[in-house]
């Protein structure tokens, strides 16, 4: 009996042995599975986002790459623009220097034709051999203040002096280079001279009239027949 009983005893330590290795490597393999399966899964899920957040980055790139090409285009048609716009500018202000000249010429044609005097042959009398007019012509001046009733025909005067000024001013002749052979009344606030230049003995006779403030002003030259 103790012999059947050992023997029992044995057959079931080697059997419960078997099962302990068979369900060790049941064990282990289910472990593997799980292990692979977790793999997958992870590559599954995180590399398809991989893949996403790579082509996203392109997109952006391509995205980004067409604005930077876009603002360098606006960027060279400004450029363009604001060159086209400076050489336009720099055209017109040299056209405009260039008219400036022909301008000033004109003005100082026109002002010198302003001042040119009317010249007519005759005059009032036989003896007159021209007769010139100058609306230029403006009063000299004085010192003198105050009411001017009239003239003072006195060699010493002031009034005299500047009687004198007036018929050098409308004549040319410096008073040092003037013979006055007349200065007389011509009307109220008027007088009436006649000059010759000891130079080249032509003679004058000049209209001038008194302007309140301002002194005597020339208004008619006559050039007498020698």
């Amino acid at each position: 009996m103790k012999g059947g009983y050992e023997n029992d005893f044995a057959s079931r330590s080697r059997i419960r042995e078997k099962r302990r290795k068979t369900n060790l490597i049941l064990n282990s393999l289910i472990g593997i599975v799980l292990l692979l399966i977790v793999i997958v899964s992870f590559n599954i899920f995180f590399g398809g986002n991989d893949e996403k957040t790579a082509g996203n980055h392109e997109k952006r790139t391509e995205t980004n790459q067409v604005k930077n090409e876009g603002n360098r285009s606006e960027s060279e048609e400004n450029d363009g623009e604001e060159e086209f716009e400076e050489e336009s500018q720099e055209e017109s202000n040299y056209e405009k220097e260039s008219e400036d000249p022909s301008d000033e010429e004109a003005d100082d044609d026109s002002s010198t034709q302003e001042s040119e005097p009317f010249v007519t042959e005759g005059g009032s009398s036989p003896d007159v051999k021209a007769t010139i007019v100058n609306p230029d012509w403006k009063p000299i001046g004085t010192s003198q203040t105050g009411e001017h009733p009239a003239a003072v025909y006195d060699e010493s005067s002031v009034d005299w002096q500047e009687m004198l000024q007036a018929i050098s001013y409308a004549t040319g002749i410096d008073q040092s280079n003037m013979t006055v052979w007349f200065l007389g009344n011509n009307g109220p606030n008027k007088s009436v001279g006649t000059i010759s230049s000891k130079s080249d003995k032509r003679k004058y006779k000049v209209y001038i009239e008194w302007v309140d403030g301002q002194g005597w002003k020339p208004i008619k030259v006559e050039e007498l027949h020698g």
